[in-house]
């Protein structure tokens, strides 16, 4: 395996450590109106992330970054065409992340209710944006001999597109749902496995329908085999879900999304970014990449400063494992 495709598994890998531990921070803030019933409630759900959510944020600029100097043109095509989405999703990000800092400092329903609004636009709009992107990167841009998108900017708004977005969307909600139930108590806990169960069959249809979609037309003979461990391993987790096992169900989404990444970047592989002009027009692996020097050096420093990162966001979700309930949020005080 030489660089060129090392480094196509790489980011692969980026973009699956995203969607699964920034994918349930979404679900949450996506649940904050619904399970949180009052104040404490929503402090409580907010608390779940609290510590983290910042971190999982890293793994986009990451993957972003890697796919900037490992396939320049690839990042350059991509981002310049999804340009709309990508700053909605940025903005959406920005403001997420103020709410959840100043969403406390004044000692006012009035003022909580707008950042948690913000709260909820800003994990609704980065999810459906990233499956919008993603999702536009598999099926491919109309692109010329250079690299560059032809005809509208809203090429990337076609209905594959858009079900890509519902599809990562609809995943969040129900992975927020099931993190809410393997890190709350009491009340919460049993309202969010509740929810996860009945909204399920319908939140993660067009992930299903994704999978299939891409299969039927950009597949190969064995990533049928990822597409059905995913399909066989939603149903595993619900089952476990409701038999009260939550840290397995959290597990086998996991697992679900795992095998999801593999088939849609399997069936990607040897492009990075077809053209839907000419195929000969595709960006592969090859033709997109930086140069050996550059990904050897990008190698080296991979190798001793990833193992670095996991550990030290390992140590994070262990330190603030133990689950939350309404008894250990503090009265509200404003400085």
């Amino acid at each position: 395996m030489d660089l060129p495709v090392i480094w196509f598994v790489i980011i692969a890998l980026l973009w699956l450590g995203y969607l699964f531990l920034e994918g349930f921070d979404f679900g949450v803030g996506m649940l904050l109106p619904v399970l949180g019933r009052d104040e404490t409630e929503r402090r409580v759900l907010i608390n779940t992330i609290g510590p983290v959510w910042d971190g999982n944020e890293v793994w986009l600029l990451v993957a972003g970054g890697a796919t900037f100097a490992a396939f320049p043109t690839w990042y350059a095509s991509l981002f310049s065409a999804a340009y709309l989405p990508l700053l909605l999703l940025l903005l959406a990000l920005i403001g997420r992340g103020v709410a959840f800092e100043y969403r406390g400092k004044v000692d006012s329903p009035r003022w909580r209710r707008n950042w948690d609004r913000v709260i909820v636009i800003g994990s609704w709009v980065p999810a459906l944006g990233v499956g919008l992107v993603l999702s536009t990167n598999i099926f491919g841009l109309p692109l010329d001999a250079r690299g560059d998108r032809v005809g509208s900017a809203f090429a990337a708004f076609q209905w594959p597109a858009l079900l890509g977005a519902a599809a990562v969307a609809g995943f969040a909600l129900v992975h927020g749902a099931v993190f809410l139930s393997l890190k709350t108590d009491g009340e919460i806990r049993h309202r969010a496995r509740s929810l996860a169960l009945r909204f399920a069959p319908v939140a993660l249809l067009p992930l299903v329908a994704l999978l299939v979609l891409v299969q039927s037309r950009e597949g190969f003979t064995w990533t049928v085999v990822p597409l059905a461990l995913a399909l066989v391993a939603v149903v595993v987790a619900l089952l476990r879900l409701r038999r009260g096992r939550e840290g397995q169900a959290f597990a086998g989404l996991g697992i679900a999304l795992a095998s999801t990444v593999v088939a849609l970047f399997g069936a990607l592989f040897p492009d990075v970014l077809p053209s839907t002009v000419d195929a000969a027009n595709s960006l592969t692996v090859y033709n997109a990449a930086s140069s050996p020097y550059t990904l050897g050096v990008m190698t080296w420093v991979a190798l001793f400063g990833t193992p670095a990162v996991l550990v030290y966001q390992a140590w994070t979700y262990w330190v603030f494992r133990k689950r939350i309930s309404t008894t250990h949020i503090p009265p509200v005080h404003v400085p």
